[in-house]
C-alpha cells in the first residue's frame, strides 16, 4: 500500500460495452485510462446485445486491469483503494466489474468504494478543468440518462431534470437507426448533419408539463418515424443529411432550453455538461455561446472522458475516499440505482 501523501486508486468500469481501468492520483491526475470497446461486435446487432456484453467484459477485464497498472508504472502495492461502477447499467456487465473489484479489494485488504455511474460522468470535468469545483450545474447527456443536476458539493447532488422516458443518447441511436445511418447513432448523426439543412424539417420540441426541466424525447422519435413513413407513402426523396440534422437541432435545441432556464432561475455561474452525447461538436457550440450570452463560465470534458471510461470513476471514488465512504462485501450491481439517495456527503 501506498504510504506516502499521493492516494493512488484502481478504477474499474464496466456497466455497458466498454472494459475500463484506469489509476487516478489524488483524483485529478490520471496515470492510464485503459478502454476496450465493444462498439464493432455490438454495431453488428444495431445495438448492445447485453449477454454478448457481459461474456466481453468476462473476457478483458484481467488484461484491460494489468494494462493500466503497468501503464501507470504501479503494481497492486501501490494502490490505497480500489474503486467500480455498481450501477446504473446493465445488470450482468456491471457484475463482472463488482465482483473483479471485491476480489481484488478482498485480496489485497484494500477498501472498497463502490461509484454511481452518473456521479462519474460528472466527475470527468474535474480532470482536465483543475479550478473546477462546486458547486455547479450539469448537464448529464447519455445513452441512458439524461440529467440536469444541481452539485452541491463533492458527492452531493440534486437533481432538478430528468428525462421521463428516453434519453438524449437513445433518442439519437433509434433516431440513426430508423434513417438508415446505423449503430452508433449519436456520432453518425452528426457526421450526416454537417452535409444537411437543420430547418429543412420542423420536428417538435417537447415539454413535459408541469415540470420546466423534465426532458422528453420519445415523442420526437415518433416524429421521425412519422416523417420517414410519410415520405414513402407519398414517394417524396428521402434526405438522410437533412432528416439527421433536423433531428440533432430539435434535440439540442431542448437541451440548451432546459440548460439556460436552469441558469436564469437559480442565477447559476458555473455551467458543466458530461455523458457520451456531451461530445457532440455542435452542443457543446450551442452551449458554450449560451453561457457566455449570460456571462457563465462553462465546462466540458475531452471527448474520450465523454464515453465511458474508468478516469471518471476514480476521480469521483477519491473524493468519496475522502469523505470516508467505505463499502463492504455486500456491495452488488445496482441496474436502476437513481443518483439522489445514493450518492450523498458521508
Amino acid at each position: 500500500m501506498n504510504s506516502g501523501q499521493e492516494v493512488n486508486i484502481l478504477a474499474i468500469e464496466s456497466s455497458c460495452d466498454e472494459t475500463a481501468a484506469a489509476v487516478v492520483v489524488n483524483g485529478r491526475d490520471v496515470r492510464s485510462n485503459i478502454i476496450s470497446s465493444q462498439i464493432d461486435i455490438h454495431t453488428l446487432y444495431g445495438g448492445v446485445v447485453p449477454e454478448i456484453a457481459s461474456r466481453k467484459h468476462m473476457e478483458r477485464i484481467n488484461q484491460v486491469i494489468a494494462k493500466a497498472l503497468d501503464t501507470a508504472q504501479m503494481t497492486l502495492d501501490d494502490l490505497d483503494a480500489i474503486a467500480v461502477t455498481y450501477g446504473p447499467g446493465l445488470v450482468g456487465a456491471l457484475l463482472v466489474g463488482v465482483a473483479e473489484a471485491k476480489a481484488i479489494a478482498y485480496a489485497r485488504k484494500l477498501p472498497l468504494i463502490g461509484v454511481h455511474h452518473i456521479e462519474g460522468h460528472i466527475s470527468a470535468n474535474y480532470i482536465e478543468n483543475k479550478d473546477l469545483k462546486p458547486p455547479f450545474f450539469c448537464l448529464v447527456v447519455s445513452g441512458g440518462h439524461t440529467h440536469l443536476v444541481k452539485v452541491l458539493d463533492y458527492g452531493v447532488y440534486e437533481v432538478i431534470g430528468k428525462t421521463r422516458d428516453d434519453a438524449a443518447g437513445e433518442a439519437f441511436d433509434k433516431a440513426a437507426r430508423a434513417i438508415g445511418l446505423g449503430y452508433p447513432g449519436g456520432p453518425k448523426i452528426e457526421k450526416a448533419s454537417y452535409k444537411g439543412n437543420e430547418d429543412a424539417i420542423l420536428f417538435p420540441r417537447a415539454k413535459v408539463s408541469g415540470s420546466a426541466y423534465d426532458f422528453s424525447f420519445s415523442g420526437l422519435k415518433s416524429a421521425v418515424l412519422n416523417y420517414l413513413n410519410g415520405c414513402k407513402m407519398k414517394n417524396i426523396p428521402i434526405v438522410q443529411e437533412d432528416v439527421a440534422a433536423s433531428f440533432q437541432k430539435a434535440v439540442i435545441d431542448v437541451l440548451v432550453d432546459h440548460a439556460m432556464r436552469a441558469v436564469e432561475e437559480y442565477h447559476i455561474e458555473k455551467f458543466a455538461i458530461a455523458g457520451g452525447v456531451a461530445s457532440n461538436t455542435v452542443l457543446r457550440q450551442r452551449m458554450e455561446f449560451a453561457c457566455k450570452e449570460r456571462g457563465v463560465r462553462f465546462y466540458y470534458p475531452s471527448p474520450v472522458l465523454c464515453t465511458d471510461n474508468a478516469a471518471m470513476i476514480g476521480t469521483a471514488a477519491y473524493y468519496d475516499y475522502l469523505a470516508g465512504k467505505r463499502d463492504d462485501w455486500s456491495l452488488n450491481a445496482v441496474p436502476n440505482l437513481k443518483l439522489e439517495g445514493s450518492a450523498k456527503k458521508y
